[in-house]
């Protein structure tokens, strides 16, 4: 009677343990990430309006093309961490170089597309006059950058499989600070203006790569794995990474469409809504770090066949979802004097601002359990429900937020659709979990 809740109480401490080490390195990659825009935004900004526009432009276009791939990483990780539960590192490996040829084709292919279009694909986001040409330049410089950017993301796939997280922390760090060093010395020691800023950033990129390729090929080497491309299992990562690719472009959808609202309701709310929106993605990134720890540990349990232990360490990763929800929640209240100001001084875009605020605030607890069951079923490779459930979320929350302004809400009414939104998904998720279907065990699933 009493060895069972100090059993308990030693799988708890263990799973925590397994969590932090696996979270904490990772979230502090995922904020290095988005520096690299803010880097270049700084030192860009310096040269005039126009060409910061130019850089807004680009950045919306570059970001919104990688953010499709990000399947890269979550699909790599859940199939290697399945064969390294398996006990079998070569496949693992094999699996990894697998996604990292399929990145290389999809980002030389994203590459080629984009020089020939980018006059085109500028003037589709509304460039003016004056920005577009360096909009044009700045994302024909940098498209060349996006081969080794999702290789980066497929590569991370990898460490994150192999339970590594630390690497891709450190890189991300060396990488955000050649970045901004490149981009100074290009800038202004060359002269280059915009120009030397894309250059930094596809150099940095390169760098970064080309890291990962060496840490991938040495871990290739030791466990006798073949570095040669193979058709069979670069098809099988495509055909595991597209139901999370209409996931994440089901997501993509529901932020345009909140935007779109937003600049329908006035200047004012569509102002406040981006730095809500900022800050939604900042506090994003806290609650994917569990979800890339979940990634990782539950596609290894799995693949152990450990059925109780992948149920376990799921409870446990909710717990500490809704922790980390009420604890950012709490945080976002108490810091709002500190914070608003910072990015606004317009008295209108404050009012406006504030109870939407809240709404983000409150709905914290529940966005923690998103996150941290979407990343348990993408461990587990449940890929095409996740699907599925991202496109009922859409259905359910396109017609909520279309409606917004036609009965007279504003924004505050819109960060409710938002919250209904991720209330669908925490539903859905939460049926698909207690179900128990996602529990499939072995190398595969």
């Amino acid at each position: 009677m009493t060895q069972a809740p100090a059993a308990t109480a030693t799988g708890r401490r263990r799973h925590d343990r397994e969590i932090v080490s696996l979270a904490v390195p990772a979230f502090g990659a995922l904020v290095a990430e988005p520096l690299f825009v803010l880097v270049d935004s700084a030192v860009v900004g310096h040269l005039g309006t126009r060409q910061l526009a130019g850089l807004g432009i680009s950045a919306a276009l570059l970001t919104t093309a990688v953010s499709v791939f990000v399947f890269l990483a979550y699909a790599t990780t859940a199939a290697v961490a399945r064969r390294v539960g398996a006990g079998d590192m070569t496949a693992a490996i094999r699996q990894g170089m697998d996604g990292i040829w399929l990145a290389l084709l999809l980002g030389t292919a994203v590459a080629a597309t984009a020089l020939p279009t980018a006059p085109w694909l500028v003037s589709l986001l509304g460039a003016s006059d004056t920005a577009s040409p360096y909009a044009v330049t700045y994302l024909r410089i940098s498209v060349l950058g996006i081969p080794a950017m999702l290789v980066v993301l497929a590569a991370t796939g990898v460490l994150r499989g192999l339970q590594d997280t630390r690497t891709p922390l450190y890189v991300a760090i060396a990488g955000f600070s050649a970045n901004a060093l490149l981009s100074v010395g290009l800038v202004y020691g060359a002269g280059l203006g915009i120009a030397g800023s894309a250059w930094g950033t596809v150099i940095a990129q390169c760098a970064m790569a080309t890291v990962y390729l060496i840490v991938v090929v040495r871990g290739a080497r030791r466990h006798g794995a073949s570095l040669r491309p193979d058709s069979a299992g670069i098809r099988a990562c495509a055909q595991a990474g597209a139901p999370l690719l209409v996931r994440t472009l089901s997501l993509r959808a529901v932020l345009i469409i909140a935007t779109f609202v937003a600049a329908g309701l006035g200047d004012t709310e569509v102002a406040a809504h981006q730095i809500l929106l900022s800050l939604w993605s900042l506090l994003a990134f806290a609650l994917d770090a569990i979800a890339i720890a979940g990634q990782s540990i539950i596609g290894r349990y799995l693949g152990a066949g450990d059925v109780e232990g992948a149920q376990a360490v799921c409870r446990r990763m909710v717990q500490w979802g809704i922790a980390a929800g009420v604890i950012l929640g709490a945080l976002v209240i108490a810091a709002r004097p500190l914070f608003v100001p910072l990015f606004t001084g317009d008295p209108t875009v404050r009012t406006a601002l504030v109870p939407a605020l809240l709404v983000i605030a409150l709905s914290q607890p529940i966005s923690g359990v998103v996150f941290v069951l979407d990343g348990v079923l993408m461990g587990a490779g449940d890929g095409p429900y996740l699907a599925w459930a991202m496109l009922l979320t859409l259905g359910v929350f396109a017609p909520a937020a279309l409606l917004v302004p036609s009965v007279g809400g504003g924004l505050t009414a819109l960060w409710c659709a938002m919250t209904l939104m991720m209330l669908v998904r925490m539903l859905t998720l939460q049926l698909r979990a207690q179900s128990g279907r996602w529990l499939v065990t072995g190398a595969t699933r």
